[in-house]
């Protein structure tokens, strides 16, 4: 898109944004189309939407959505505390492209209380929230809330939604609400028992076993477990043991010895080990360039009581803080478990606003906090870990990084003018320090994937003052591409696309070169601080579209080249280093120095190593060892 068309298009936006009211609300910014492609909130709305019309909102992403918004819709409510649960609501009606959203618009599984009913029953459903129904989760594994259901009718017997038997139980009484008060006695004259009565994991609702008063403790039980506090659970089930016991009824201790059990088994399962007891959600995040994953750990008494994993449909193409942000409202809109303190890796601009509605939600208060140290960032970290594990197994599931990177390949063909798709790839870096220990690495990607089996690196020749990029590239690539270097098969085939990382002056000095050799290679240079691709044919960079699948490709291609070159340079550098120390030590002579090397592999090991571990390596005497010792420690 023209540049000047834009400019034009945003003056024409920036004149109907300034008849908006200066009121909090939420805005909606559309396409062509009509599409609402972005949901805000704002305390002052015109002073909000000035933002993107004028691009000063330092967000990467608004210069690329601002290309395709054509119109806005606004709605004014009273507080910002409404725009946040309004922003909520929008965003799930509209689902915008450039809103944080699940990846996978599919519903969650939930355990759900059947509240309404006179005898509640649990269930494993993936329905819609019902009035007079209670949900705990969400869940992402769907084994896991039904596995939940199974190990907590072994603690608290409850019926459950499939059962048939309960069913018509819940029917008669619908049809005879009169006899709820002596709902047993009806039913122990009516019914028959099911099975899961038979097995004790069921409490006989169906035969009028258990009257609504004991049957609503039992119900209390459960969602007290499912909230987490099972210690009072534990000293509750122990104290009606003990009475059992005191009653010589044996037969019931058991069942009740039993169910503490249960409770035992299932955190064996899920303990992790905390400095402290700990009730929170601690929330990891792991991104990619366009796609994330948000783990969120529920901790209950100390215990994570379940771990679920979900999918987002944006990644390193926003900040980590609005990520973040998105995710918090996006999850706490679904589910009703809600705990006193959530713990996140990042500090939230509208931290505050958001604890208010957190704490509307749960009736009590809510804190965001950024854990710096101890054990909740330990499993902060440890969440993020696991976010990343989640988020590789959806990848290769899916297939979405082939899809990806067969993208990449087409957006590189088409941005670079090129003839086919790039499946060779050579990056070329330069390492040095003011000329000394000057290095180039060569890596390759072979279908826009590494191909380390193919990585070079070369120890620059040329005597260098001072750091010479220019110099340096051409030195390399003319041994890279000379004749019997192409007509080496350890060399590969003739590349596709080469890249050099560098703007101008390294991607001249790579046209000189080869057009020295007569070759035609499509090359292009990659400059480290805005990203701009610098081709032969025009004086202006190609900017590749932030989040792209192209800009994720060429930058990991020019990060990984960097990488090689830097850790060939310091291994040089530390090898040099390492000579030159130790032959200054009195007593170290080229047989004890390849004695130290082979014990220690590296100066850094050796400097950290202690003076007994240098006395204890073959050949060294004490005397030696001390001097070496205070040698390394005396830089």
């Amino acid at each position: 898109m023209a540049a000047d068309a834009l400019t034009g298009r945003l003056e024409s936006l920036a004149a109907e944004v300034a008849q908006v009211p200066q009121e909090p609300g939420c805005y909606l910014w559309k396409d062509a189309s009509g599409t609402v492609i972005y949901v805000g909130k704002a305390k002052n709305l015109r002073a909000r939407m000035r933002q993107y019309v004028t691009l000063s909102d330092e967000r990467a992403k608004i210069p690329l959505m601002m290309e395709t918004v054509r119109s806005f819709d606004y709605v004014v409510v009273e507080s910002e505390h409404e725009a946040l649960v309004l922003e909520r609501n929008l965003i799930a009606q509209y689902h915008p492209y450039y809103n944080v959203d699940f990846k996978d618009d599919k519903s969650y599984p939930f355990i759900a209380i059947t509240e309404r009913d006179v005898f509640p029953a649990i269930k494993y459903t993936r329905e819609r929230h019902r009035k007079g129904t209670r949900y705990f989760g969400p869940y992402t594994d769907a084994r896991a809330a039904k596995k939940t259901i199974e190990t907590l009718r072994k603690v608290v017997p409850v019926c459950t939604g499939t059962c048939a038997e309960w069913r018509r139980a819940i029917r008669l009484l619908e049809k005879h609400p009169e006899d709820a008060a002596v709902a047993n006695l009806v039913l122990a004259s009516k019914g028959k028992p099911c099975f899961d009565y038979h097995v004790g994991k069921g409490p006989g609702v169906c035969v009028g076993a258990i009257g609504t008063v004991e049957y609503a403790r039992h119900i209390a039980q459960v969602e007290r477990f499912l909230r987490g506090e099972r210690a009072s659970i534990v000293a509750e089930v122990t104290e009606q043991m003990r009475e059992a016991a005191a009653d010589l009824d044996f037969e019931k201790a058991a069942r009740l010895k039993a169910r503490l059990d249960a409770i035992a088994a299932l955190e064996d399962r899920q303990q992790v080990e905390f400095s402290a007891t700990i009730s929170a959600d601690l929330i990891g995040i792991y991104r990619e360039e366009t796609i994330s994953c948000a783990c969120v750990f529920v901790v209950r008494e100390g215990i994570t009581v379940r771990s679920v994993e979900f999918i987002l449909d944006k990644g390193l193409d926003i900040s980590e803080e609005e990520l973040v942000e998105g995710f918090v409202k996006r999850y706490y809109e679904e589910t009703e478990d809600i705990p006193s303190e959530v713990d996140l890796a990042v500090e939230l601009a509208d931290a505050d606003l958001i604890e208010a509605w957190l704490a509307g939600k749960r009736g009590h208060q809510v804190r965001l906090h950024m854990p710096r140290r101890g054990s909740k960032r330990h499993l902060l970290e440890k969440a993020a870990a696991n976010a990343r594990h989640a988020l590789m197994r959806y990848m290769v599931r899916t297939g979405y990084a082939d899809d990806r990177t067969n993208l990449a390949l087409r957006e590189l063909e088409s941005a670079l003018a090129l003839d086919a798709p790039p499946l060779r790839i050579e990056c070329f870096d330069i390492s040095t320090l003011h000329g000394q220990f000057t290095v180039a690495s060569m890596v390759v990607f072979t279908d826009g994937r590494p191909d380390k089996g193919q990585y070079r690196r070369f120890k620059v020749r040329a005597e260098l003052d001072e750091a010479n990029d220019f110099l340096s590239m051409s030195e390399v690539l003319g041994r890279r591409y000379a004749p019997e270097r192409m007509a080496d098969g350890r060399f590969g085939s003739r590349p596709d696309l080469l890249v050099v990382d560098g703007g101008k002056p390294q991607l001249t000095a790579a046209m000189n070169q080869l057009a020295d050799l007569g070759l035609d290679i499509p090359v292009c240079g990659l400059a480290k601080s805005d990203e701009e691709l610098f081709v032969p044919w025009d004086d202006a960079p190609i900017v590749l579209p932030s989040g792209s699948a192209s800009l994720y490709l060429i930058k990991q291609v020019r990060d990984e080249s960097h990488r090689f070159a830097i850790t060939f340079h310091r291994q040089l550098r530390d090898k040099a280093m390492t000579a030159s120390i130790l032959d200054e030590i009195e007593g170290v002579g080229p047989k004890r120095k390849r004695l130290l090397m082979r014990a220690f592999g590296s100066v850094k090991r050796l400097r950290a190593a202690s003076m007994e571990d240098i006395a204890a390596v073959d050949g060294i005497p004490q005397a030696v060892a001390k001097a070496v010792y205070d040698g390394l420690h005396a830089l």
